[in-house]
């Protein structure tokens, strides 16, 4: 018998049971913040003017961990701004009309700005909390990957991407229903009602099987899974770590926000890769929600969305159907929705992105939509928590191949040595990390304004090694820099002395701009 099945599920909620942990702090508190949305739906039903203080009261105290932060602000922020439609809104779901939880999901979705709330799950968590002020006993708070966890466990069948919140609330109460007859079916004394049956769904979905195995007390895990790796930063340690300024950080940030797309450009050695996974990483929380592919001139649609590959096909040689890296991170973001999931493209615009792509063109600017994928009779739509970030290197001849209609789908975000973040970037990290290497920083800087050309600039990344001394800048030089350059400069001979490391630190010497430096050194 597997774990995915019925059977097992209970067994495991009969030991989670057992251990204590369905305990009355956590009943106490729903039924504490039921009682609060039942008192300002009252005062909303009966004319009065403190209802809405006493739904910012429930909905936006600390203490509410119902409610997803991020959801918790923006529904918040709507309903100040647009208090009218925001009070149409509220009297959709609280209605004394007996209508059922669907319909009241279904009218009050219908006043809510698609802005506002982004993603099936991201949506629902508020609203679901919303309906405790009619029987917080008979109407439960909806969390996306508590319930995702049991279904995938039970066997049973989770909400299409595109269904209607109305319908996936319905489902999930159909569930816990279902959890109250067979724990009752073997005896177990709990959950007696939906409630408790969402409590148990929810500590289950923190259980880990290590501890039952280990023979352990269960317990309720807040900090990151063990199957993943060590928690990524927050944002200001990552700019720290990075020494990007917060504000840099934060704009790229509310652009993936904007868009779910944006493309790194600026010469080699800026870091665009390194920055991209590393702020995928911090803002998924995860880093296996992190999903890295690199185009190149042979990549295919196939590749990256979904084709027929070689392989045994009842045991016989023959050709399946298998999903690229898209498609993959997409079912991945679809089974975690109110998580982000990234898909970062490595070298965007070395692939023939109108063949690579295909109809995710309209994909990419239209969230809400479906379409029917090449290989597919099934509808398909990107989800909304899954973001897109490419990388793109300007000094690359092939930058030419990304046309009007891909910019337009994506936000660009800079990566040039004299333009921030990356401005003073090796100079920040020298004082740090190497401080008698300062002067590096001045002679790369020297050779970028001899280059005259921010698209083929000299990137920072390639003195950012531990242990920099002379003898490795030497080598880096002549074995990297200068090589970079005679492409650069091809048929223009005469200019490459100009670049010689002795002549670029000589002029430093004499001119005095570097920090610390000797003229003697220029020998």
């Amino acid at each position: 018998m597997t774990k995915n099945t019925w059977d097992a599920y209970i067994e495991d909620v009969r030991d989670y049971i057992a251990s204590g942990k369905l305990d009355e702090e956590t009943i106490a508190y729903k039924l504490e913040l039921g009682q609060q949305l039942t008192t300002a739906r009252s005062a909303m039903l009966s004319g009065g003017e403190d209802w809405l203080d006493l739904v910012g009261t429930a909905l936006c105290a600390n203490k509410n961990i119902l409610v997803d932060w991020r959801a918790k602000s923006s529904l918040w922020k709507w309903i100040n701004a647009d208090e009218s439609r925001a009070s149409t809104a509220m009297q959709e779901i609280w209605a004394d009309d007996g209508s059922e939880p669907g319909e009241r999901i279904h009218r009050f979705m219908a006043q809510l700005p698609k802005d506002v709330l982004s993603g099936q799950g991201t949506r629902l968590n508020p609203v679901s909390v919303l309906l405790m002020g009619l029987d917080a006993e008979l109407y439960q708070p909806y969390w996306a990957r508590a319930f995702a966890d049991a279904f995938k466990r039970t066997g049973t069948a989770r909400p299409a991407q595109h269904d209607e919140e109305a319908t996936v609330y319905e489902q999930a109460l159909a569930f816990l229903d279902v959890l109250i007859d067979k724990t009752q079916e073997r005896g177990i004394d709990k959950p007696n009602n939906r409630l408790e049956a969402q409590s148990v769904v929810w500590g289950m979905s923190k259980y880990t099987q290590q501890n039952k195995d280990a023979n352990t007390d269960l317990e309720i895990r807040t900090e990151t899974p063990s199957y993943r790796h060590e928690s990524p930063p927050n944002l200001q340690t990552l700019a720290d770590e990075l020494m990007f300024d917060i504000e840099e950080l934060r704009k790229i940030e509310e652009l993936l926000h904007d868009k779910r797309q944006a493309i790194f450009q600026g010469p080699p050695g800026t870091g665009k890769t390194y920055v991209a996974r590393k702020l995928a990483e911090c803002l998924a929380s995860a880093t296996d929600r992190v999903t890295l592919v690199q185009f190149h001139p042979s990549y295919a649609y196939e590749d990256f969305v979904q084709g027929f590959r070689p392989g045994l096909v009842q045991g016989q040689p023959g050709f399946e159907l298998r999903d690229g890296p898209l498609l993959q991170a997409a079912q991945a973001a679809s089974e975690e929705p109110d998580a982000k999931h990234f898909l970062i493209i490595d070298e965007i615009n070395r692939g023939n992105l109108a063949k690579v792509f295909g109809e995710l063109y309209f994909l990419l600017e239209y969230r809400d939509e479906e379409l029917r994928l090449q290989y597919s009779d099934k509808l398909f739509a990107l989800p909304d928590n899954l973001y897109i970030i490419g990388t793109m290197n300007t000094a690359d001849r092939s930058i030419a191949l990304v046309d009007l209609a891909l910019r337009r789908r994506f936000h660009f975000v800079e990566f040039h040595p004299d333009k921030a973040p990356i401005e003073g970037l090796l100079k920040r990290w020298l004082e740090k990390n190497a401080p008698d290497m300062r002067r590096v920083a001045d002679i790369v800087d020297r050779a970028n304004e001899k280059l005259d050309d921010r698209h083929a600039a000299i990137g920072p990344s390639y003195f950012m090694q531990d242990d920099l001394d002379e003898g490795k800048v030497d080598l880096i030089w002549e074995h990297n820099v200068l090589p970079y350059i005679e492409e650069r400069l091809f048929g223009e001979d005469n200019r490459l002395a100009e670049f010689s490391l002795t002549s670029l630190r000589r002029e430093i010497a004499n001119d005095g701009q570097g920090d610390g430096a000797d003229p003697d050194d220029a020998s």
